[in-house]
This record gives structure tokens, C-alpha cells and sequence, in this order.
């Protein structure tokens, strides 16, 4: 996804991201954008798991299987 992009790219991009925001502010937004991709990803799982539970059915209690 990232292949083509090289060391004079990122120190472009880097560039137009502190004259945007700010060079303040950029420890905020990373730490931000880190907090909603790992929200994203704890969400995901969750909806991961909740989707197996349905695929496999409810379990039979004391059997540890499943009730299909």
C-alpha cells in the first residue's frame, strides 16, 4: 500500500502536517488517531467474536458444546 512511498514523500508529508497543524498539536493528534484505531480494532474483534457465537449456536451449559 505504502511501497512507493520513500523518504523524501514522508518528510513532505510531514512537513504539510506541521504547517497545518501545528507542531503542539501533533503529539495530540497521534495520540488520538492511536486511541480510535485501537477502538476500531477492539470493536472489530468484539463483532468477530459475536458473529462466531451466532454461527455456532448457544452452548449446552455443563457440556462445553455447542447446540447444533
Amino acid at each position: 500500500m505504502f511501497g512507493d512511498l520513500g523518504m523524501p514523500e514522508l518528510i513532505v508529508i510531514l512537513a504539510i502536517a506541521v504547517l497545518i497543524f501545528g507542531a503542539g498539536k501533533l503529539p495530540e493528534l497521534g495520540s488520538s488517531m492511536g486511541k480510535a484505531i485501537r477502538n476500531f480494532k477492539a470493536g472489530m474483534r468484539e463483532a468477530r467474536e459475536e458473529i462466531g457465537e451466532k454461527k455456532s449456536g448457544p452452548e449446552i451449559p455443563g457440556t462445553g458444546k455447542t447446540n447444533r
